[in-house]
């Protein structure tokens, strides 16, 4: 049986640290602070509800992060 793989560590982030940024801005920052996907995303674009690991979500309005979360 082969083993159950590990997910990767969650960065020690605060995603409410984001609204209110810049898309750009809070892009490099987030890369920068170890998440490995940055998703941006008009407001109310349908998603799946998956959780991804090492995942940063960011609803961006006039080039302006609204909302993020995880997964």
């Amino acid at each position: 049986m082969a083993p159950v793989p590990t997910p990767p560590a969650q960065p020690d982030d605060t995603p409410e640290s984001y609204v209110g940024l810049d898309a750009d801005a809070a892009e490099r920052q987030a890369r920068a602070r170890g998440w490995s996907t940055v998703r941006a995303l008009p407001p109310g674009t349908v998603i799946t509800m998956e959780f991804r690991g090492g995942r940063i979500n960011f609803e961006v309005d006039a080039s302006t992060v609204t909302r993020c979360w995880v997964g």
